[in-house]
């Protein structure tokens, strides 16, 4: 590894992410690690240069009290420790500041004076690193990949690609929950001009009915991620010498799953959804990496601008937005009201402009008039969000012309709706998805 290292330990702060991030922004690379990590793991991370102990609540969900392991004072490394209202280095202790610009102060002296790191941590040495360990870890055996098209699942497989080459086996599954043209998108892209050792999998209706009747969000993922997994474990018999999975794990999946110290917001396919029987060893490149770093780390693997800026698109696909139990007619409803989002933000240039943008359709009606008849149909939820790291999103402000436009269009275009809504609801206290 050729970047420095500084390590947060996690004590339930809701601050590792922010801290992490600043440090990054500094030029030197952050990981944040568990509380309870001993002084010999500690050892064993490259060129690591310093560590922060930040704290939090310091109390689990059960009451029980948490602390480091306080012989990795003795390891060698100096420490900075954040403390709910304060801050300690070399025993001096003094106010923890608020601003972004006083926190980057105070940690751009630890960092630099004290722990005297180097400003390496950049994607050219980032994407450097990981090749070496992909090949480490692979050898000379297949990787298989899910590759949905998505910007993770595309920056791993360029990745990959630029690793190990044709010992990368992509497979496709339109499991019937993918937005309008995906599947069409993805397999001209991939295998016709990126020439990758792609398989296409129609799996729709094995989805659906593993899917049907269930309602609870969290089934919803768990079923979606574990018939992905038998999915691929069938595309691998078929193979030979498949021994890794790849997946474009990052960081955001990795927290709102859950930590030692901070309880699930929701599973994520890659992360929840895995089952107990695995087969395979997992390559997960992006692990540590922030949303907007993984688009950086596209550009520089020379990924299209188009491809890397796409709108993101969760792994369980519309089966989260089609709320509820799925149904076939719901799901239509999302998949033709999404295009008539995409098209009419595209004609406003806000394509450009807002991070996320889509619809959702719940499962229930509500009372209306067309065709000059009472009707009772669907609703359809418009949200558009801005963020940087998907940690936290704001609401994109529409103006009322585009805003009518859309709704004319959706209530004219796309069947059994009747209503259309606009989400205001920021991050927190929502969620960028609704389930």
């Amino acid at each position: 590894m050729k970047q420095d290292m500084i390590v947060i330990l996690d004590l339930g702060s809701p601050k590792n992410t922010a801290i992490a991030r600043a440090i990054r922004d500094l030029g030197v690379y952050s990981e944040i690690h568990p509380h309870d990590i001993s002084r010999d793991k500690l050892s064993q991370l490259p060129n690591l240069k310093g560590i922060i102990i930040n704290g939090g609540k310091n109390v689990l969900s059960d009451g029980v009290t948490i602390d480091v392991n306080h012989n990795i004072y003795e390891a060698g490394y100096p420490v900075m420790v954040v403390e709910h209202e304060s801050v300690q280095c070399a025993n001096k202790r003094e106010s923890w500041p608020e601003t972004e610009e006083e926190i980057k102060a105070v940690l751009k002296d630890f960092i630099f004076n004290t722990c005297h790191a180097e400003p390496n941590w950049n994607m050219k040495n980032f994407i450097e690193d990981q090749v070496e360990l992909i090949k480490k870890q692979v050898d000379d055996k297949k990787v298989l990949l899910a590759l949905s098209g998505g910007v993770d699942s595309s920056v791993v497989a360029a990745l990959l690609i630029k690793a190990i080459g044709k010992q990368l086996v992509c497979v496709h599954v339109n499991h019937g929950l993918m937005r309008k043209s995906e599947s069409e998108t993805v397999i001209e892209v991939f295998k016709n001009q990126m020439d990758a050792n792609l398989i296409y999998v129609d799996a729709g209706e094995r989805f659906l009915k593993k899917l049907a009747n269930v309602s609870d969000p969290e089934k919803k993922r768990k079923i979606i991620g574990a018939e992905f997994i038998r999915v691929f474990e069938e595309e691998a018999r078929k193979l030979e010498d498949i021994k890794f999975l790849a997946q474009g794990t990052i960081y955001p999946d990795i927290v709102e799953s859950g930590t030692k110290t901070a309880s699930a917001v929701k599973s994520h396919h890659n992360v929840g959804g895995l089952p107990d029987d695995l087969k395979f060893s997992l390559v997960e490149p992006l692990y540590h990496l922030f949303k907007d770093e993984v688009r950086a780390c596209g550009i520089e693997l020379g990924l299209p601008e188009a491809m890397v800026y796409r709108q993101p698109f969760p792994g369980p696909g519309l089966g989260v937005r089609c709320l509820g139990a799925i149904t076939k007619e719901r799901l239509e409803a999302v998949r033709e009201s999404d295009v008539i989002l995409r098209e009419e933000f595209a004609r406003a240039g806000l394509d450009k402009k807002v991070w996320q943008y889509f619809t959702v359709v719940p499962d229930f009606k509500s009372v209306g008039v067309k065709n000059h008849a009472r009707s009772f149909e669907y609703p359809v939820i418009i949200r558009a969000i801005n963020t940087i790291d998907a940690m936290t999103a704001s609401i994109e402000q529409i103006d009322w012309p585009v805003l009518m436009r859309i709704t004319d269009r959706i209530l004219t275009e796309v069947l059994n709706v009747n209503r259309v809504c606009y989400d205001l609801s920021p991050k927190p206290c929502a969620t960028i998805e609704w389930e």
